[in-house]
């Protein structure tokens, strides 16, 4: 049976995380939280996570709460991952990666960390539905040059990363398709858009789950793709089923979500 230890347990995504993998039967055998979570001590069950006993650990003591895990969900912050990943990675478990945010350097040393030495899955969005909208945007390279391909994101107002990690990887695939050589994140005065730019914008707003917009707009018309989340449990359905995918995974490589929905 497949075993799971969770990262940031009682956060938002941890708890979806847990409770969609629980109505599935597979138990988190492990799990953390950050040194200063009231969480750390207490169990699933008493913090009305799950029916299950088991108890949330301080994060530096990750090796004990991956000792019966076959994998490691991390959906947490840059930092944190950069010190449990590595630990995660040593103790040869498999690991699911969701964490939005890194640095060019940080995204490196992720990878770095991973790469080559168990199989794992890195992907700045776990929905299905939005891997088949990254899937969609290689129908559009018909659109002639004089065609604008523009993004615009809104996540809650706790969101701390922008552009999100989706709108990013969203971008950069439009990109490399329209030779696009620069990212604006946002405009002000007089700053018409040239030919070489992405467009890029951001919103935070109240408790949002996430809306991802692709527009394509030419002279006389406009081709519009939206993405809507309701709630985060869309991402854990996704985690929990890259998990499942990632057990039976024998080479030690990074996967992406494509690979898992069988897009490659």
């Amino acid at each position: 049976m497949l075993k799971l230890c969770v990262a940031g347990a009682a956060g938002r995504m941890g708890v979806a995380i847990i409770q969609e993998a629980f109505s599935k039967g597979i138990p988190t055998v492990g799990a953390i939280e950050a040194p200063n979570s009231p969480a750390v001590g207490r169990t699933l069950r008493s913090l009305g996570i799950s029916e299950q006993d088991t108890e949330v650990l301080c994060s530096d003591q990750l090796v004990s709460a991956l000792s019966k895990a076959d994998v490691f969900i991390s959906f947490t912050s840059p930092a944190a991952d950069l010190i449990n990943i590595p630990v995660a990675v040593g103790q040869k478990k498999r690991v699911i990666l969701g964490t939005t945010g890194f640095t060019s350097e940080q995204n490196c040393a992720i990878i770095d960390a991973m790469n080559g030495k168990v199989p794992a899955v890195f992907s700045p969005n776990y929905s299905v539905g939005v891997n088949i909208f990254f899937k969609l945007v290689d129908t559009l390279k018909g659109f002639p040059q004089n065609y604008d391909f523009s993004i615009n994101e809104i996540h809650h107002t706790g969101k701390k990363d922008a552009p999100s990690g989706t709108a990013k990887e969203l971008g950069e695939i439009v990109s490399n398709m329209r030779s696009y050589t620069k990212t604006v994140t946002g405009r002000n005065g007089m700053r018409p858009r040239q030919p070489d730019e992405m467009e890029i914008t951001s919103l935070r707003a109240g408790g949002v789950s996430g809306i991802h917009t692709l527009t394509v707009a030419g002279p006389h018309e406009m081709l519009r793709i939206e993405h809507t989340a309701f709630t985060r449990s869309g991402l854990a359905q996704g985690a929990v089923h890259a998990a499942e995918w990632l057990s039976k995974q024998e080479v030690p490589k990074i996967y992406s979500m494509a690979d898992v929905l069988g897009l490659t």
